[in-house]
């Protein structure tokens, strides 16, 4: 039965090592939606509104507990960023293989379509890519664990929801990576300033795996090495580069766009 402590004392513990953290209204609701194990969510004290009615009437559902706690300790357990009144806390999980997300294609049937980031670092980037990746119908997203963001509490708020409903994957060496995806099948397309073709002239309807680079220094030479097309973005302006989730989500939806059967 969903519980109110009112007096914040037990909301007030930071969350312990391994917990994992979500915040934001649409996040935490997404999560519910989509049946992430949630141990407890805490309000911050006197917030109202339609979408924190949704949360309260989902946890009734769900028999998950709700606690309010007080400013100070709901900005602890927000770690300093803007939770609009709400917190979500659970046990963080061990993120899966490559080989998992490569799987999902094939219970399905389909050619596999995966997103692979190359040392994305900011968050927001990562989270907004992430989301356009869940809209666009990819299989999955293969993260690094060295010098890249992880799925940290602003990556999951920056990708609204998304990261509940799909698949995230996590390797040590994306150049390993990619080898394995090569040996799957998979043709390996890395987004660069330095590619020669458009972004378009690409056939995506088979297995493909897609390469983004980081803000700044876009997809190493190794990883580059790797990729069997390198495509670039026509830009017809005075600025040099597109953010990384703006060009991502420009080539995803190119992919989407020619596996739709009414698109020829």
């Amino acid at each position: 039965m969903t519980q109110s402590s009112g007096n914040g004392l037990e909301s007030s513990r930071p969350p312990l090592p391994g917990s994992r953290v979500i915040i934001g209204r649409n996040p935490v609701l997404e999560a519910m939606r989509a049946g992430t194990t949630i141990d407890r969510i805490v309000l911050l004290s006197g917030v109202r509104g339609k979408g924190i009615d949704e949360i309260r009437n989902l946890a009734v559902t769900k028999r998950i507990r709700i606690d309010e706690a007080s400013g100070d300790e709901f900005h602890m357990l927000a770690r300093g960023e803007n939770a609009q009144g709400v917190v979500a806390l659970g046990k963080q999980k061990a993120l899966p293989g490559l080989e998992t997300v490569m799987d999902i294609a094939h219970q399905r049937g389909e050619n596999g379509f995966l997103l692979l980031q190359d040392q994305i670092e900011d968050p927001q980037n990562l989270g907004a890519l992430i989301r356009t990746a869940e809209c666009a119908g990819a299989h999955g997203v293969v993260l690094t664990k060295h010098h890249s963001a992880s799925l940290s509490i602003g990556t999951v708020k920056a990708a609204a929801g998304a990261t509940e409903h799909i698949t995230i994957a996590e390797v040590s060496n994306l150049v390993h990576a990619l080898v394995e995806l090569k040996k799957n099948s998979y043709w390996v397309v890395g987004l660069d300033a330095s590619g020669s073709r458009s972004y378009t002239d690409i056939d995506y309807r088979g297995p493909t795996a897609l390469v983004v680079g980081s803000e700044g220094r876009g997809i190493r030479r190794l990883v580059r090495e790797h990729c069997d097309f390198l495509v670039k973005i026509p830009l017809y302006g005075h600025v040099g580069s597109l953010n990384a989730s703006v060009a991502g989500g420009l080539v995803m939806y190119e992919v989407a766009r020619q596996r739709r059967r009414d698109v020829p």
